[in-house]
């Protein structure tokens, strides 16, 4: 896998990770950045990916770096705590 020197996305190569289908509805502009996003993240990484596939770990980084939503979580690790994406964000704060 080649990593472009001169790009650093946010968000990096995806996990293997079992997954549950969702349905997500969104305005086209948006769809139409993550696709832009998917683009530069394949360009990046050299690996295929289209923004569905994106998306729940997008989703995954947002929450593993919201601090109220950590801070609401009273009794310790929530089930995103335990993935790699939640470690990844606490390292941030």
């Amino acid at each position: 896998m080649s990593t472009s020197t001169s790009t650093r996305l946010r968000l990096g190569p995806l996990p293997k990770t079992e997954s549950v289908k969702l349905t997500f509805t969104c305005p086209s502009d948006l769809k139409a950045e993550l696709d832009r996003y998917a683009a530069l993240h394949a360009q990046t990484y050299g690996e295929a990916t289209d923004a569905l596939a994106l998306i729940p770990h997008m989703l995954a980084e947002f929450m593993a770096r919201d601090r109220g939503f950590r801070r609401g979580d009273a009794k310790g690790k929530t089930p995103l705590a335990s993935t790699k994406s939640a470690d990844a964000g606490r390292a941030l704060e």
